[in-house]
């Protein structure tokens, strides 16, 4: 049990900073590229490869990891960060535009592969480590999760504050020095052979996913989607073109995010628990999430009937009640996946389930830009309303037995 607590704190604290330095990144790029009059779409448009490698580097993530070990793929999560990092420092404010875009889109698409390896092989092996059963899992996925979601939201009040202190190019030299740091100092530390088990054999083996799985992914997909179509461009644009400054919006997120992660983290106290891991568990994760679908809703129209008042103070307060349902969705949904994944490849389920998280943050993303160019914010939280209802109706199929929940879905 100490080393399972070990590996699992090992695996908790590297993954802090690697948060830390991406949601600083997310910042810094946002932000810098908004100085140089770069429209919400195109900015939008530098985060499409980061996004979308997420895809691939799940899926193919949680096979390298069944195959070759966790360890492994948080030190090539880790690595690929540094080089994201050191490709855009040399970024040259003379390059033209279109050259200039590709090449922060493409270090973007470095960055995203290092997130989504480091994420998969760090949430997977949370379920190595735990030796207790459901009540252990939930408690450390749930702390994991806010812990790590408190960082990010650190990470984009440096980000800003990096930005107005040490200027672009600096910044980033720094969080890369930081990373090179995490590696050194966390890898000696856990197991070579941490999460290895029997590798699927062939790309219909490793899409051949439970029932539980396969649902829970197609939720996470508009759940998150639902989360970046207004909050990834749509939102700190809104903020600074109301007034705010880069830190004063930086700071904003970091405490949401960091708020947002403290709930997560206190969701098993909030949510039901049962002896079987579901049958409570999966009936919470519906009624939050039919509570959420209503709040960009009843947003949407408070912006539009109220005069009179400070648009982005009705914004700051709605995400307020948006992150505490949002949290309580994403701890359950992180828990779920968990106890639907198979032990001998759970880092396969795992990543398939990322995969869609991915991929729902794609189409976020994208969503944020266009929505926010044609409809400004009352765009993106329409987008975000549809999107929630869909994740909600997909919980409705959700599996609440465990015998149901193994089953293929045809």
């Amino acid at each position: 049990m100490a080393s399972s607590t070990r590996n699992y704190l090992v695996v908790t604290a590297s993954y802090w900073g690697f948060t830390l330095t991406d949601g600083a990144l997310r910042m810094l790029v946002l932000f810098y590229f908004f100085q140089l009059g770069y429209s919400p779409f195109t900015l939008a448009f530098l985060f499409v490869l980061y996004e979308s490698a997420g895809i691939a580097a799940n899926l193919g993530g949680g096979w390298l990891a069944t195959r070759f070990g966790i360890p492994r793929m948080l030190a090539i999560g880790q690595i690929l960060q540094i080089a994201g990092l050191i490709m855009l420092s040399v970024l040259d404010p003379g390059w033209s535009p279109a050259v200039a875009v590709g090449w922060v889109v493409a270090a973007q698409g470095v960055a995203g592969l290092a997130k989504d390896f480091t994420k998969t092989a760090s949430k997977s092996a949370i379920k190595a480590t735990s030796a207790e059963g459901s009540g252990q899992l939930f408690k450390w996925v749930a702390w994991f999760t806010g812990s790590k979601n408190a960082m990010k939201g650190l990470g984009f009040f440096v980000g800003g504050l990096l930005l107005q202190v040490l200027g672009f190019r600096g910044a980033l030299w720094l969080m890369a020095a930081l990373i090179g740091v995490i590696l050194a100092v966390g890898l000696p530390l856990l197991p070579r052979e941490l999460g290895k088990a029997k590798a699927s054999k062939s790309m219909k083996e490793l899409f051949a996913k439970s029932r539980g799985v396969n649902l829970l992914a197609a939720a996470r997909i508009f759940l998150f989607g639902a989360r970046d179509v207004w909050f990834v461009v749509g939102l700190p644009v809104f903020l600074y073109i109301s007034g705010w400054n880069f830190v004063q919006v930086g700071g904003f997120l970091a405490a949401w995010t960091v708020a947002y992660g403290v709930v997560q983290a206190a969701a098993p106290r909030v949510v039901a628990r049962s002896v079987d891991g579901l049958s409570q568990e999966v009936p919470a994760a519906r009624t939050w999430s039919l509570a959420l679908a209503t709040i960009p809703v009843v947003l949407a129209i408070a912006l539009n009937v109220a005069s009179g008042t400070r648009p982005d103070l009705m914004v700051v307060v709605g995400l307020a009640l948006f992150g505490i349902a949002f949290a309580i969705n994403s701890s359950v949904h992180s828990y779920l996946i968990l106890a639907y994944a198979g032990s001998e490849k759970t880092a396969e389920d795992v990543g398939f389930y990322y995969a869609a998280n991915a991929s729902g943050r794609l189409m976020g993303t994208l969503l944020s830009g266009l929505l926010y160019h044609f409809g400004g914010i009352t765009g993106c939280l329409v987008g975000s309303a549809a999107m929630l209802f869909l994740c909600w109706a997909l919980t409705l199929l959700l599996p609440t037995r465990a015998d149901e929940a193994e089953l293929a879905l045809t």
